[in-house]
């Protein structure tokens, strides 16, 4: 048991900072059932694909090429189906989408994983800072072609961040999306994982069907690639340093795996969630007009890229 985990115990769901994915779902027979997992290739996208395929669930992994969703996806055994969907590229992601439906399965999940952080520089895909454009935008078109498909009980599931809270003043820079104006690593990240905790607010209250709901989470702090911006010194001291507060990949997922399967009530929607349980996001995370706004600007953008 790690120091933060003994410290902080389990929340009112039962689980906590210390449960992994394997104690979310012990006992849940996921036959039957298909889930979409991006990010699937590694880190806590893998460990997703992983638990939820151990489960009986059908999951369909999908990772920048095809290749590496492939080799993902026969290291979790079961029945997982590789996926090309890279988030960057319009052109990548509206094939996914193709893919999925063509495939005809209903999702019962669609657990938005995949993402990158903290670019020590500005980097751009359509004009746009690469961070939002990957995190939000490339998920955005992804999920929202996708909504046909979305089961009568099927969830989106957005990992987000505590990060959030680095987004700059007002949260999101509209009059700065493409980072021209000024780039921040740390304050672009943030406001693409704000942007991701947006969405599935506004989304939660625009899907058809009752059963029908969209979440946003904190996995955790968690030693993975993601960090693979780093220079190797803040790496290493971040892995160093870090380690008695770090989650393992294995506790990391057990959010999105709580989220995406668990009985919740009914009358949740777009809520936040930390450690398996509902968190408080900031004051812009629960920003109606803000989401709202967000939603139109990402419609906009999402019709204008190719």
């Amino acid at each position: 048991m790690s120091l933060m985990s003994w410290i902080k115990g389990n929340g009112p769901s039962g689980f906590g900072y210390g449960s992994t994915a394997d104690q979310v779902l012990a006992g849940a027979n996921l036959r039957g059932k298909t889930y979409l997992v991006t990010g699937c290739n590694s880190g806590l996208g893998q460990e997703t694909l992983r638990a939820l395929s151990a489960r009986g669930a059908r999951v369909i992994g999908a990772a920048r090429t095809r290749e590496k969703a492939a080799e993902a996806c026969t290291r979790a055994g079961g029945d997982a189906v590789p996926l090309a969907c890279e988030l960057a590229d319009p052109a990548s992601v509206r094939a996914a989408v193709a893919a999925v439906r063509k495939l005809g399965h209903p999702l019962d999940g669609i657990i938005a994983n995949a993402g990158i952080m903290a670019l020590p520089k500005l980097r751009q895909a359509h004009g746009f800072e690469l961070q939002f454009f990957t995190n939000h935008i490339g998920h955005f078109i992804l999920v929202t072609g996708l909504l046909s498909q979305l089961a009568d009980q099927g969830r989106v599931v957005m990992v987000s961040s505590d990060a959030h809270r680095y987004a700059p003043a007002g949260g999101i820079q509209f009059d700065n999306l493409s980072g021209q104006g000024g780039y921040r690593s740390w304050s672009a990240y943030g406001q693409s994982k704000l942007a991701n905790i947006l969405f599935a607010k506004q989304l939660a209250g625009r899907l058809p069907k009752p059963g029908q709901t969209a979440h946003a989470l904190h996995p955790g702090v968690i030693a993975t690639n993601l960090g693979r911006h780093f220079s190797p010194l803040a790496y290493q001291a971040f892995g160093i340093l870090g380690a008695p507060f770090l989650k393992s990949v294995a506790q990391g997922a057990a959010t999105q795996c709580f989220v995406a399967t668990h009985a919740l009530p009914g009358t949740l929607r777009g809520e936040f969630f930390a450690d398996c349980n509902i968190a408080k996001p900031s004051r812009y995370a629960r920003d109606p007009d803000l989401a709202r706004r967000l939603w139109e600007r990402s419609e906009e953008i999402a019709a204008a890229v190719k």
